[in-house]
């Protein structure tokens, strides 16, 4: 948020004061600041540039700009729709970006597209990243429930913070794509929108740096799940196990995990990529090892597993990474 400004010449100092942050917050990787600081960095930074996108794109999105398109897509009757009025809204605004979303009722999944038009500036990645959660939390927001990503594919090489991505948007985050899809389930487009002017000058109190505090838990018992399984490891409790730790029925356990977008199975296969992605790119462990920890009854077994999950068997995907150029931070 404060790089555009930096790159102006401007102080970021007064700006994390106003927030409540220390400066050496922005040299320390391992710094971490409160969620309701970050969001009030955000709004002291719109106020600052007068451009509630930080200076990302060719235009300014002055302020008001968030409030004109939540007005554009509260009157719309579904999700599928006010998304598409968002769109629109945007193309007027930001010329080189181009937001669309599809639905395949062959595969029961729709597609929220962001492609570029014309070239970013050199925070690109901050502006697509933005971008995405800006539409997602509205998204969640005028549904009044959490969505699910199922799946984000981002045009861009794997940055370095990408381990973060499994909490801003979904553990299956993937990289290199030609432009930015999200994918998630096509049913969430019918719902209608379930806001209304009052609903939304209740929501304006702090925009728009609030919208980051929105729908933290919009996939709470699918976390819930998840480090329970992964608390277990190498060992893999099947699904009535897990829900009496969580003291629910395997009944209630489905249903919840349904609502959020996602399954048992489906999160415990997650794990496991996510945890094998991580340790064969970070670590020089042996792949035995990585396949024992896992729960895999073999390495022939965490083998195809790990082609399934990528199009590569573990020891090219290694070596591959090993090559590839890293995305700047």
């Amino acid at each position: 948020m404060l790089h555009p400004l930096i790159r102006r010449g401007g102080d970021p100092a007064p700006l994390l004061t106003a927030a409540g942050l220390p400066p050496h917050c922005l040299t320390e990787d391992s710094a971490r600041v409160p969620l309701e600081r970050y969001a009030a960095l955000y709004n002291q930074v719109v106020a600052a540039l007068d451009d509630e996108a930080f200076g990302l794109f060719a235009a300014p999105l002055r302020a008001g700009t968030l409030e004109f398109l939540c007005r554009a897509a509260i009157t719309a009757p579904t999700l599928a729709e006010a998304l598409h009025r968002s769109g629109r809204f945007l193309r007027l605004l930001l010329p080189e970006l181009e937001v669309t979303v599809t639905r395949d009722p062959a595969v029961e999944r729709a597609t929220l597209e962001i492609r570029e038009s014309r070239p970013l500036g050199p925070d690109r990645v901050f502006a697509l990243e933005w971008l995405l959660r800006l539409l997602h939390g509205l998204a969640c927001w005028l549904a009044g429930r959490g969505i699910a990503l199922d799946a984000v594919d981002f045009p861009y090489p794997r940055p370095t913070h990408a381990d973060d991505y499994a909490l801003i948007y979904t553990a299956n985050s993937r990289f290199g794509a030609p432009c930015l899809k999200a994918t998630f389930a096509a049913n969430l487009l019918d719902l209608p929108v379930r806001r209304d002017e009052a609903a939304l000058q209740r929501f304006l109190d702090g925009a728009p740096g609030k919208i980051t505090t929105l729908y933290r838990r919009d996939r709470e018992m699918v976390q819930r799940v998840r480090d329970v399984l992964r608390d277990a490891l190498p060992e893999l409790p099947e699904q009535e196990e897990v829900a009496r730790h969580l003291n629910l029925s395997p009944r209630t356990l489905h249903r919840r995990l349904e609502e959020e977008g996602s399954s048992f199975r489906i999160i415990k296969d997650a794990l496991r990529r996510d945890i094998a992605l991580s340790r064969i790119s970070k670590t020089d462990q042996p792949l035995s090892q990585i396949a024992a920890d896992l729960g895999f009854a073999d390495p022939s077994a965490f083998y195809r597993a790990f082609v399934n999950w990528t199009g590569d068997a573990p020891s090219q995907y290694r070596k591959r990474l090993s090559r590839a150029p890293r995305e700047p931070s």
